[in-house]
């Protein structure tokens, strides 16, 4: 049977349990249909690069296939149902690779150096500042005013390159 990388994501509001649940559901498909699946990896909770339904995170959930082709077609069409599934996407694959996959094995690599990337916070407000300091050598400011105190810089020369010549 040909072999499958099959990624989907959940939607944010759902619980860990819920889409472990989702996930046992997909299990059961696959396995109605003729096919198993090898493994299974929970990635979390990530944030999406652009909004999709509405959503800006997403849970994302990759399982190895081994199964016909009817199944996966039968996944795909579960998934396009089911109002839970935010995304998904299966890749042919020509074997089924062993061990973690490249998102695991980052992980596990981040929390082997002391970065572990669920402790970053947002915005960098609570990250650590370095050699720079918290910036308390600028002094005060004061009130910078509306900056027009620049002064006249007078007529510019069109520029060349525009065409406004």
């Amino acid at each position: 049977m040909p072999a499958y990388e099959h990624v989907f994501i959940a939607r944010q509001d759902l619980t860990s349990q819920a889409v472990d649940e989702l996930t046992e559901t997909l299990k059961n498909v696959v396995s109605g249909n003729g096919g198993t699946v090898a493994a299974h990896e929970y990635w979390g909770l990530r944030n999406l690069t652009f909004k999709i339904k509405k959503n800006r995170k997403g849970h994302y959930v990759l399982m190895n296939l081994d199964a016909p082709p009817a199944a996966v077609a039968e996944l795909e069409r579960q998934q396009k149902i089911n109002e839970d599934v935010v995304r998904f996407m299966t890749v042919r694959v020509e074997a089924l690779s062993e061990g973690p996959s490249v998102m695991m094995r980052a992980r596990e690599r981040d929390r082997e150096r002391g970065f572990d990337r669920d402790d970053r916070g947002y915005g960098g407000f609570d990250r650590d500042r370095g050699d720079r300091g918290d910036r308390g050598d600028r002094g005060d400011r004061g009130d910078r005013g509306d900056r027009g105190d620049r002064g006249d810089r007078g007529d510019r020369e069109p520029r060349g390159d525009r065409g406004d010549a």
